[in-house]
């Protein structure tokens, strides 16, 4: 990974984040405004809200506050990291709550879609830095030798809005 900036289109590494997160949706988020560790979460995502997407949560959790939030992502194959800041808003439309529901989602709530407990957010996104591992032949080459590689030849660090 580089810190060197990527001058790519910021519209196209946020389509293959989005990508990457369809395939495994799991990151680690917390308010960041307390002083607790974050903790793993199952994104709920809509290939048409590009802008936010939800979790199912318990009321008692330590983000159901909600609030200034951050996301960690790392994809499946380890080739996308992220860090995401947004706001953690409660999600109260029942549509929207029946939409993602799912047998897995139904696994963690005792009383089901009507557990006292349920409480979905809404994780609005603001931005996020994006880092993309793509290294060239000679940079896997070098990296396998112990050679020093050049930024260009390890891959791509985009900031981004959402």
């Amino acid at each position: 990974m580089t810190d060197q900036q990527s001058h790519e289109d910021p519209i196209e590494v946020r389509k293959r984040m989005w990508k990457k997160m369809a395939d495994s949706p799991f990151l680690m988020i917390g308010l960041t405004n307390a002083n607790e560790h974050s903790e793993p979460m199952t994104a709920q995502l809509d290939e048409d809200a590009d802008s936010e997407f939800w979790f199912y949560t318990r009321k008692d959790n330590r983000i159901a506050p909600g609030g200034p939030a951050m996301a960690q992502y790392v994809s499946k194959d380890h080739k996308v990291f992220a860090c995401i800041r947004g706001t953690l808003t409660e999600e109260t439309d029942p549509a929207i709550i029946d939409k993602y529901w799912s047998n897995q989602t139904e696994a963690w709530f005792e009383g089901g879609r009507n557990d006292p407990n349920l409480k979905m957010m809404r994780f609005d996104l603001s931005d996020a830095e994006i880092w993309e591992g793509d290294q060239s032949l000679t940079g896997l080459f070098k990296m396998m030798t112990g050679m020093k590689i050049k930024p260009d030849e390890a891959g791509r660090h985009t900031e981004v809005a959402l």
